[in-house]
């Protein structure tokens, strides 16, 4: 009988996040995967390698519409999540994902965290959100494991 293979959800914001998630390119072929990230001109190309949808980018240093964003974000992402129901959500992060991985975890899903490797000595606000829910959190840098005792250290995903 053939197992049937697990289905990843990959979420990240753009950027730095998402250079690090594709980073991870070579897990993608092992399993059911599908990518999540924020929709610019550079993520769009992106659509036509790998499944995936967009959600609404947004910079939190417009509060107003960041705000609008976000909520738009969060609905988005429960809609994408119950259409994939994926069994393991994967993120580096930032913004976007935290509601990813808050839906994962009310359905009885795990969620993958790693940590982002430009912070050596200090956690970002996604980390100290989901470091409570994440059943694997992962850090680049050994100094991190004082902020996330529970973490495993993972080494540099470059």
């Amino acid at each position: 009988m053939k197992q049937k293979r697990k289905k990843v959800m990959f979420i990240s914001s753009v950027g730095g996040h998402l250079t690090q998630l594709m980073q991870l390119k070579p897990l993608f072929e092992k399993y059911n995967y599908f990518l999540v990230t924020e929709k610019t001109e550079v993520t769009k190309s992106m659509k036509k390698d790998h499944p995936m949808a967009f959600l609404v980018y947004g910079a939190r240093n417009y509060p107003i519409s960041y705000l609008f964003k976000f909520s738009f974000n969060c609905l988005k992402s429960l809609g994408l999540f119950i259409r994939k129901r994926p069994d393991v959500v994967v993120t580096t992060g930032v913004h976007t994902a935290v509601p990813m991985c808050y839906i994962a975890k009310l359905f009885g899903k795990k969620v993958i965290f790693i940590e982002s490797f430009a912070k050596t000595s200090s956690p970002t606000l996604s980390g100290r959100l989901v470091y409570p829910i994440a059943d694997l959190f992962i850090v680049q840098w050994e100094t991190m494991l004082e902020h996330y005792p529970k973490a495993v250290y993972g080494g540099s995903i470059y």
